[in-house]
């Protein structure tokens, strides 16, 4: 018996063994609804399974009697392995209860980011254990069964899935459930109203004004309220939508914002104007964003992600370039920034509804409302600018029929560009000018980036983001424009912007002319500037720089410099025997020989006269460069076609090697060549010699003096004298020539004449004439205050070469003239004659800027050189000077006839005559005759010094 019972009790265990391990469902805890409670949560109530196959076995919640059940469900359709959710009510009350099971379709709070959750039918049956089975109630937006709970009972449900997720599971007392349906559906109603209304609206103003900006809002507006239709099931009840169809809708919808966002932020700060990087990267993202919508139609959820994922990027990239674009000073910027801020804290609070940290129930609503205020507040913003056009009116009446009238007559091209809509116009004459085609250059004014020169290109955008940030202000630049065959023409663009009644800049207009000739003819000045008119080779300013340049680069490894200084022997004869035109023909000759001799990167130029030098770069080892020099000499030596006769010229040649213990700076080093030239002309030309440091002591006492010349100044060892200049008519003292005179240690005064070539070779003549200037402006203010005469007491003051082509006359005279008070055109700049033909461009224009400055003009020693008479007008001197030479009478007592013509031809000009050489008082009344002003010489006075002018002018001593 014993034995028996164990047996049983065994038989049991194992019995229980195998029902536990046949199904692993176990009993569930069971809800308590109570007649008051109008929605329950079940979303964390229900066990789930899945992987059951097509029935599941699940024990029921313990009844009134304590009795746990065993039930089986099959599913709907046979062989399917759904998922399924098991839960259990009981009625605590005494009364029947009936309520609703709710399962949304689709829920934002969860769905995810990466792979979202977008929607579907969720329950596809439920069972009941006892009593009547949950009828399917119809219901768009959710799965709704209604059951009823009999008093006492407890009730375990088994519920088949159409999907694995069950984003949330509600019980709801109906009435409760109709209330809160139909307030939503308010809500949802008023939401889908004030949304369409403002897509509509918008969609009126880009009809209205067809600027970029307001499409994209429109768009934007739309495809919001596309997804608001899509969310509420307007869409679905409109259209009868399937499950799936409704997913595509909702994934494509999410794309579409994420393209029209980027669109509206292209559009709304106009970053297609300049900027071409933005235009591209909005390009890839609208074609991304497409992609997108077409990957909608074959997997809903990737494109979903991949749109939410954009929103987000967009959202935090493009409040970094606002706030970037804001600093910058953009009030578009500005304005966009709450915005932009609530639109990025939107995306925030829907990545922590979509992730599961923000679960409240009216977390999604609350989105939908927040993404159609923002949609709003977007509307707002571009509003402004729907009818911003009133300050751009045309003018009317007779003054804008003169102004246009002028604008056709001046030749010049108008200038129209429309801020609001992007679009330059008025283009025509440039696009005939350039020979392009008509409307090449109409549209964005990004268009004329590509015909801009690139070095203009950041001057033309920043002028004119300029004017729109300032909103005030003007633009005068010159740019450059590729015509059709890829030639660029120079213009002058003057333009103003035009404000609006809001303030902001809505056109800005003005004109283009063509200064094509202008900037040539700078062009040309510059080059003559430092380059020999007659050979066009560079001039010895240019060739004392390309020297020192050399110099430095010789500090590296490859090759020492080498300079060579030809000059042709005997030309004076050439040109007195053959003319003009056969020197210069001559010097032509030579300097294309030489040319055609040099490499790349060996520089030639015109010295002086007929000296030329060269400078070698390179490794030029002692053999090679004297076979080199000689092959040089008698390639020069060839005889010169002139008409139908041939000469034939010779040249001495010296050259030096550079050596840095020798050579401190490029002077030395041509100093060293010179010194070997002259080597060569001493021994009777035709030949070359190479500079050794034996021929330094050879070397005159030219050395010495240009070191003493170094520090002349520094020493106080140049002086200024000052010669007066006597007007003839009643003979009084009307002005002073200031001259340099340096007292030297050893060698006692010199005069300007004997030390004017040292200081151009030891670069010192420059700081001479910027010494002599403030000298003689400090004397002319003491002279003039002293003596109140009309016309006020002059001074001349002679300049070299230096000053001019080291651009350095205009300020020095500036400065002069600003710390001395002086009448103005009392202080006379003289320039040689000859130099004034050096480079005559060139100096018609530096002068005329010291004409500017308060400085009369003077051509100084006029007769000693050449001048072209055609030129001299351009120049407008107010004096002349006529060279002694002209002046004193030759051997039988005579003057030169052409004395009397000259002082005409000055006076017919304007200008005052100084004649130099007045010996006598023979010479003065002669002079006086013909028609001189002024005069100086030995009849009136030799230089005195500073303090015996101011005596002489009645003047306060220094």
């Amino acid at each position: 018996m014993r034995q028996l019972r164990e047996a049983f009790a065994r038989l049991v265990v194992l019995v229980s063994l195998v029902f536990a391990l046949a199904s692993p469902a176990l009993a569930v805890q069971s809800v308590r609804v109570s007649a008051d409670s109008d929605a329950i949560d079940l979303t964390h109530a229900v066990e789930h399974y899945s992987a059951q196959g097509d029935r599941i076995q699940v024990s029921t919640a313990p009844g009134a009697d304590g009795i746990v059940r065993r039930i089986e469900v099959s599913a709907l359709e046979a062989g399917a392995q759904p998922s399924w959710i098991v839960f259990a009510l009981t009625n605590d009350s005494d009364e029947q209860l009936t309520r609703l099971i709710v399962a949304p379709h689709f829920r934002l709070v969860g769905s995810g980011v990466v792979w979202p959750d977008l929607g579907s039918t969720r329950i596809t049956t439920i069972t009941a254990s006892q009593g009547m089975a949950p009828e399917r109630e119809d219901n768009a937006e959710a799965d709704v069964f209604r059951l009823t709970l009999d008093p006492g009972t407890t009730v375990t449900y088994v519920a088949e899935l159409k999907t694995p997720n069950l984003p949330q599971l509600y019980l709801w007392e109906p009435d409760a459930f109709k209330d809160k349906s139909a307030s939503l559906t308010l809500y949802e109603g008023i939401l889908i109203g004030i949304a369409g209304l403002l897509a509509l609206f918008l969609t009126i103003v880009f009809v209205v004004r067809g600027a970029l900006i307001f499409p994209a809002a429109a768009a934007l507006a739309w495809a919001v309220f596309a997804y608001v239709c899509i969310d509420f099931g307007f869409w679905q009840k409109m259209f009868n939508l399937e499950d799936n169809s409704e997913r595509v809708w909702r994934a494509g919808t999410e794309a579409t914002i994420a393209a029209t966002l980027v669109v509206f932020l292209f559009a709304y700060l106009n970053l297609r104007r300049w900027h071409m990087r933005y235009t591209h990267f909005a390009l890839v993202w609208l074609v991304l964003m497409a992609a997108v919508v077409g990957l909608s139609v074959f997997n809903a959820p990737v494109a979903a992600g991949v749109a939410r994922i954009s929103v987000a990027t967009i959202a935090g990239v493009g409040l970094l370039l606002i706030l970037s674009l804001a600093a910058r000073g953009s009030d578009r910027a500005v304005m966009l920034i709450p915005t932009w801020y609530l639109l990025a804290v939107w995306v925030v609070a829907a990545g922590a509804a979509t992730l599961g940290y923000l679960t409240n129930d009216l977390a999604a609503p609350g989105l939908i409302g927040g993404l159609v205020l923002i949609v709003m507040l977007i509307g707002f913003t571009v509003m402004q600018f729907a009818f911003a056009g009133g300050g751009e009116g045309a003018e009317a009446g007779p003054d804008g029929q003169r102004r246009s009238l002028a604008m056709t007559g001046s030749g010049e091209a108008i200038f129209d560009w429309n801020v609001l809509n992007d679009e330059v116009t008025g283009s025509e004459v440039i696009e005939s000018q350039l020979g392009l085609k008509r409307g090449s250059l109409e549209g964005p004014a990004a268009t004329w980036l590509d015909v801009l020169h690139p070095l203009d290109r950041d001057r033309y955008t920043l002028a004119l983001d300029g004017l729109l940030h300032q909103r005030s202000g003007r633009i005068n630049h010159d740019l450059r424009l590729r015509g059709a065959d890829g030639h660029y023409f120079w213009y002058v663009l003057k333009a103003r912007p035009v404000i609006g009644p809001d303030g902001e800049v809505v056109r800005v207009i003005g004109s283009l002319s063509d200064v094509t000739e202008i900037k040539s003819a700078e062009e040309r000045m510059l080059h003559d500037a430092i380059h020999d008119n007659l050979t066009g080779l560079p001039n010895r300013e240019l060739f004392y720089d390309r020297l020192n340049t050399a110099l430095y680069l010789a500090q590296k490894p490859g090759g020492a410099p080498v300079v060579v200084v030809i000059d042709i022997d005997q030309f004076k004869s050439i040109n007195d025997s053959h003319g003009l035109s056969m020197g210069d023909s001559a010097l032509l000759a030579v300097a294309r020989r030489l040319a055609r001799d040099l490499k790349p990167g060996d520089t030639l130029a015109r010295l002086w006269g007929d000296q030329f030098g060269a400078i070698i770069l390179g490794d030029n080892p002692s053999e090679t460069l004297a076979q080199r020099i000689d092959a040089l000499r008698t390639a020069l030596a060839a005889p010169i076609s002139f008409g139908e006769r041939d000469i034939s010229v010779t040249v001495s040649i010296g050259a030096a090697v550079y050596d840095s213990a020798l050579h401190l700076k490029g002077g030395d080093l041509l100093a060293d060549a010179q010194l070997a030239l002259a080597n060569a002309k001493k021994a009777g030309g035709d030949r070359f010699e190479i500079f050794t440091p034996v021929m330094r002591s050879q070397r005159t006492n030219r050395q010495m003096l240009e070191n003493d010349m170094r520090h002349a100044l520094a020493r106080n060892e140049i002086m200024a004298l000052f010669r007066p200049i006597v007007r003839l008519e009643d003979r009084t003292v009307a002005g002073f020539q200031a001259l340099p005179r340096w007292r030297h240690p050893k060698l006692g005064v010199l005069e300007e004449d004997e030390f004017t070539s040292v200081a151009e070779s030891s670069g010192a003549m420059g700081d001479i004439g910027a010494f002599m200037l403030e000298t003689a402006a400090r004397e002319l203010a003491a002279w003039q205050k002293a003596l109140e005469v009309t016309p006020p007491i002059f001074a001349t003051v002679s300049i070299g070469s230096q000053q001019m082509l080291n651009h350095d006359l205009l300020a020095e005279t500036r400065g002069a003239l600003s710390r001395h008070f002086v009448q103005r055109g009392s202080l006379k700049i003289a320039i040689a004659e000859n130099l004034v033909m050096e480079n005559p461009e060139y100096t018609a224009v530096l002068l005329q800027r010291v004409r500017e400055v308060g400085a009369a003009l003077m051509i100084d020693r006029f007769g000693a050189g050449y001048t072209s008479l055609g030129h001299l007008p351009q120049y407008r001197f107010d004096a002349m000077r006529i060279d002694a030479s002209l002046v004193r009478p030759n051997a039988v007592g005579q003057r030169s006839p052409i004395l009397r013509s000259i002082v005409a031809m000055a006076q017919e000009m304007g200008m005052d005559v100084i004649s130099e050489g007045a010996e006598t008082e023979s010479d003065a009344v002669e002079l006086a005759q013909i028609g001189c002003q002024f005069a100086q010489g030995a009849a009136f006075g030799q230089p005195m010094s500073a303090a015996a002018a101011r005596k002489l002018m009645g003047a306060v001593p220094a």
